[in-house]
């Protein structure tokens, strides 16, 4: 007698047929993180998995925000599918850091300030980043770095290191960056003491200092929008 199939690999089939046919259009949540679950468990029903992550970070976002340590407090949840959700997570945030490379930062703001959260907002503690641009306000290949890592609430910032990588990369206009781990993305008295540094030490060698964005995962503060560039 032969053996039927586990019960799971045909839904799993239903699943990819429906995404091939119309991406997650109609999908429910869960169901999405299902399927992106069985890319790193292929042999073993993923759904009750699937619907605890949910339980427990609330959003696809919340799970593929979440550390290792925490995505393996889910049963289930090991060491590969932990490590297989952040490689989902940083190949979003290299799409849209390669698809920005290829617009003017100016006519797209929303792009990059979507880019700034995905790639620093989930962050624990402060970081201080910045995207280098070319003359006509493109991100540079591999135009982004992180210059300055801190606490929970602060990263120092030294204007002339960040005007010194600028010339190294040979960049005409900067993009400045950083996280509130708070949530909390309107600027304090220290950022805007920054910025201004920041800006005066670009000034002296023709450098434009295009924005200043402070970012949460889910909220984005822009200098420039605010008048403060």
């Amino acid at each position: 007698m032969a053996e039927t199939e586990p019960h799971y690999l045909e839904h799993r089939k239903r699943l990819r047929e429906r995404f091939f046919k119309s991406g997650f259009t109609g999908f429910a949540e869960h169901e999405i993180i299902e399927l992106l679950l069985t890319l790193a468990i292929p042999r073993r029903d993923v759904k009750p998995q699937a619907k605890a992550l949910r339980e427990r970070f609330g959003s696809l976002r919340g799970i593929l925000d979440a550390t290792h340590k925490e995505l393996q407090t889910v049963e289930g949840i090991g060491e590969i599918a932990a490590t297989a959700l952040h490689i989902i997570r940083e190949a979003a945030t290299l799409y849209l850091q390669e698809a920005s490379e290829e617009t003017e930062v100016l006519l797209d703001p929303e792009r990059l300030s979507n880019f700034w959260r995905m790639k620093i907002g989930h962050f624990k503690n402060e970081v201080f980043a910045v995207a280098y641009l070319d003359s006509a306000y493109r991100l540079l290949r591999d135009g982004v770095e992180i210059l300055q890592e801190g606490t929970i609430d602060r990263a120092a910032v030294y204007p002339r290191r960040v005007v010194e990588t600028a010339l190294k990369r040979q960049a005409a206009a900067l993009v400045l960056a950083h996280n509130h781990p708070n949530g909390n993305v309107e600027p304090s008295e220290q950022d805007k003491v920054v910025t201004r540094a920041v800006v005066l030490a670009a000034e002296t060698i023709s450098l434009r200092v295009v924005d200043h964005l402070i970012v949460s995962a889910s909220e984005t503060f822009s200098f420039r929008e605010a008048g403060l560039l």
